[in-house]
């Protein structure tokens, strides 16, 4: 009876802790971000003057907004940002997943030794190779394009995407693909009607964690797309950082625009993934 009446007590208390570590990890996730957009909407002395401090009457500003919008290409560094994530994303999932399909479904000589080759290009950093890149695209005449930003981020992200994806492929029953050879369904209709649905955490997951490295690099914009017209958001940002002097309005401003797109997008895979979670896999 005293052990019965133990578990009642600890079980309630042992979820507690649980939602107390998930609440103070949100908190530590989220204040970063609070912090962007409390400071975006002050003065540059009501900043500096008391940062963690709502903006009131005084230090309300928006001049910050007003220059990145007004007088900067805030507009073509977002349209950049956004067309390079979206494509890339695009292409990572509809490439990592077939890829994926033909490692865990077609055993054929080398499989074991291309997963392993896919492995290692998530352990080796792709920056290693950026002397390498930059020659090849300079020979593609591809320097300060789009394009490259879209070809090197699907190269990045595919390997954890194809890693991930094959795993859940592997989970799948063979009785579906076989059921669906036997009605004469082709390997195509199979793996766009069939398996792809049942996948959809897994692919979820995958934008999820390619969205956000893809929208934050400043590394390859730099080198492969420094131009004007090709700049992202990342590298627009840094015009309003100077040796000595930094304007932290538009800075601060910038970064809340920039913030807006991929708290979107994460909500909207967000809720793909629980859909796909709690949907039968089986219908």
């Amino acid at each position: 009876m005293r052990k019965h009446q133990k578990h009642k007590i600890t079980k309630p208390l042992s979820a507690a802790g649980v939602h107390l570590m998930l609440g103070g990890y949100t908190l530590i996730a989220l204040f970063p971000i609070i912090l962007i957009l409390i400071n975006a909407l002050k003065s540059r002395s009501g900043i500096f003057d008391d940062p963690l401090a709502l903006p009131n009457a005084e230090t309300f500003f928006l001049g910050g907004f007003e220059k990145v919008i007004a007088k900067s290409h805030f507009l073509t560094y977002f349209g950049n940002s956004l067309t390079v994530t979206l494509v890339s994303l695009a292409l990572i999932l509809l490439f990592g997943a077939m890829a994926a399909w033909a490692l865990a479904e077609y055993k054929f000589r080398g499989n074991r030794l291309l997963a392993l080759y896919m492995a290692i290009g998530i352990m080796v950093p792709i920056r290693l190779g950026t002397v390498s890149i930059l020659e090849l695209v300079v020979k593609l005449d591809l320097i300060n394009t789009l394009t490259a930003l879209v070809l090197v981020y699907t190269a990045q992200g595919l390997p954890l995407a194809i890693m991930i994806l094959s795993e859940f492929i592997a989970q799948i029953p063979k009785e579906l693909k076989e059921a669906a050879r036997c009605d004469g369904v082709g390997e195509f209709k199979i793996f766009f009607q069939i398996i792809l649905p049942l996948i959809r955490p897994a692919v979820a997951t995958v934008a999820v964690f390619t969205m956000i490295p893809v929208w934050n690099d400043l590394w390859f914009p730099l080198i492969l797309a420094p131009s004007e017209e090709t700049q992202t958001v990342t590298l627009g940002v840094q015009q309003f950082i100077g040796q000595y002097v930094t304007d932290w309005n538009s800075v601060l401003a910038s970064l809340s625009l920039a913030v807006i797109p991929v708290l979107i997008m994460y909500t909207i895979f967000s809720r793909q993934l629980i859909r796909g979670l709690t949907s039968g896999a089986v219908k």
